[in-house]
């Protein structure tokens, strides 16, 4: 679609907002209009961000500020702008309209289940589709890329249970009523057993009687029985034992070019409290408004005092006091030296109490999946010491040990990031009440 044909669909689009004439045809005619306008500007969108990439040391910031949304969401476009460089003729068919941005991003998620030298055979393969995704829905195309990266991994006489071993995950968030939600993905044979567990623990808990808070519509019933069989096999101390204290922020600090060493293997805890939950009562010295500290539990919802009272009999609450970017008091051991390479839990909760997620500016990656990273390289004789520990998330933890990002922490951590373009950026102290710079 040239620029003419741009210009068309544009001033279709302005014709049937001013008369649509209460014809359901030409509504509709408008809606693909913009729908071919709008694939147009992300193939230019694409084009541009491929040309910043040369110029730019974070383009992903650059693109964040333009299109006024966050590092993540500018991270997905850098990635449509990947795949679109590796598959000419869906460029080309983005470019006409023909298909949409999420034809392309559906070939980016599947190429991030592979190896590079198999990613790169589904990029061949979707490109080879791309009359497939002219004619089909998002969603149709999509099940068509899954099925060609699952044959590009049976290819190799990869085993199909092995295959589906390897893609087990987990994944947690809290959705905005301030429910905790749990995502699990097992092979069959392993959720064949989970799913016994859950039906027997159910079984013997509720055989005779069950909540009063209990659902009367059968299935709800039923799902809310075994989230609560669920709830009690996760929680239940046998298990919970085995953790141990090297579990780090995401995972072992610094573990990338170089410095990767591997964690201990688990062990059965002794520490005093193994299992039970754990909260950080962060009180900001701060405190806007000048009426003193404040504290914050790091929990995403309001919670009464009686239940927070409750929480003090069967949870480990641990108070870190800051103040314009600095620990005040946070209990443990903060400096650990050149003894151990991996942060311990007194640092992670430290610093738990001075950022909400990721330290690089604009990045919104919460705290939970950041790993600490040694601003001095641990391989350069960093110190394990809290001052030379930083959350970053594993996107930006890459982008400092492998494309030369310098960080410089001031003495309240303000943070000073040095590109390799020649550009800095910068952002104040940290703060859990202030958003990401």
């Amino acid at each position: 679609m040239d620029q003419t044909g741009v210009i068309e669909r544009v001033r279709h689009i302005a014709a049937v907002v001013d008369d649509p004439a209460g014809d359901a045809d030409v509504v509709t005619s408008g809606l693909v209009a913009i729908r071919e306008a709008r694939a147009w500007l992300d193939a230019q969108q694409a084009a541009m961000v491929s040309a910043l990439r040369v110029i730019d040391s974070f383009p992903e910031h650059t693109l964040a500020d333009t299109d006024r949304t966050s590092v993540g969401s500018a991270a997905k476009t850098t990635e449509r702008s990947d795949t679109l460089g590796s598959t000419p003729k869906l460029a080309a068919a983005l470019a006409d309209g023909a298909i949409t941005a999420g034809h392309v991003d559906a070939v980016t998620r599947a190429g991030k289940k592979l190896g590079a030298e198999k990613r790169g055979a589904l990029l061949d393969r979707a490109d080879a589709l791309t009359d497939v995704a002219r004619a089909g829905t998002v969603d149709e195309f999509a099940r068509r890329i899954d099925n060609e990266a699952r044959r590009l991994q049976e290819s190799d006489g990869m085993d199909r249970l092995e295959r589906q071993r390897r893609n087990v995950r987990a994944r947690s968030w809290v959705d905005p009523d301030g429910m905790w939600k749990l995502l699990l993905t097992f092979d069959p044979l392993t959720g064949a057993r989970i799913a016994s567990r859950i039906d027997a623990v159910v079984e013997a808990l509720f055989a005779e009687a069950v909540p009063e808070e209990c659902p009367t519509d059968p299935i709800e019933k039923q799902r809310y029985l075994a989230a609560q069989a669920t709830a009690r096999l996760l929680l239940d101390d046998a298990l919970a034992d085995h953790t141990h204290d090297h579990s780090r922020t995401g995972h072992e600090a610094d573990s990338v070019a170089g410095d990767a060493v591997p964690p201990p293997r688990s062990t059965r805890s002794t520490r005093p409290g193994a299992g039970r939950p754990e909260f950080v009562a962060v009180i900001d010295a701060d405190a806007p408004g000048g009426f003193g500290p404040v504290a914050e539990f790091s929990i995403p919802v309001e919670i009464p005092a009686r239940v927070l009272a409750e929480l003090g009999g069967g949870a480990d609450i641990h108070a870190v006091v800051v103040r314009n970017g600095v620990v005040l008091h946070a209990p443990g051991e903060l400096d650990l030296g050149r003894t151990t390479r991996l942060a311990n839990r007194a640092q992670r909760r430290a610093l738990r109490g001075l950022y909400r997620g990721c330290a690089i500016p604009g990045c919104t990656v919460g705290y939970d999946r950041c790993k600490l990273h040694h601003i001095i390289f641990w391989r350069h004789g960093g110190r394990t010491d809290l001052d030379n520990l930083l959350p970053v998330c594993s996107m930006h933890h890459g982008r400092i040990h492998n494309d030369d990002w310098i960080i410089e922490l001031g003495p309240h951590r303000e943070l000073t990031l040095r590109l390799p373009d020649g550009s800095v950026r910068t952002s104040p102290p940290p703060g859990r009440r202030q958003p990401a710079a």
